[in-house]
């Protein structure tokens, strides 16, 4: 079954955010099925993320696990350090 070009642009996007995380010094998961980022603090395994990436109106968004919009997924730098500063870290 071939993926959708909607997947691919999700899962584009996920993959210029989790770039910025581990440059960050987070581990990053990339889940295929709905493509999703967990995110975690490798000093502090029990602070972690699950952050998807939604096309709304205005483009697309990197969005936390409750639903609230992170970021613009044009903004991984942005995101990720809104991300880090969640998960209290670095």
């Amino acid at each position: 079954m071939a993926t959708a070009p909607r997947e691919l642009t999700r899962s584009y996007f996920l993959g210029k955010l989790a770039r910025e995380l581990e440059q960050r010094g987070f581990d990053v998961t990339l889940r295929v099925d709905p493509p999703s980022l967990k995110v975690s603090d490798p000093e502090a395994a029990l602070l972690n993320e699950t952050v998807d990436c939604v096309s709304l109106q205005g483009g697309w968004f990197y969005r936390w696990s409750w639903g609230e919009v992170v970021e613009s997924a044009d903004e991984p730098d942005a995101a990720a350090t809104l991300i880090a500063r969640v998960l209290g870290a670095r």
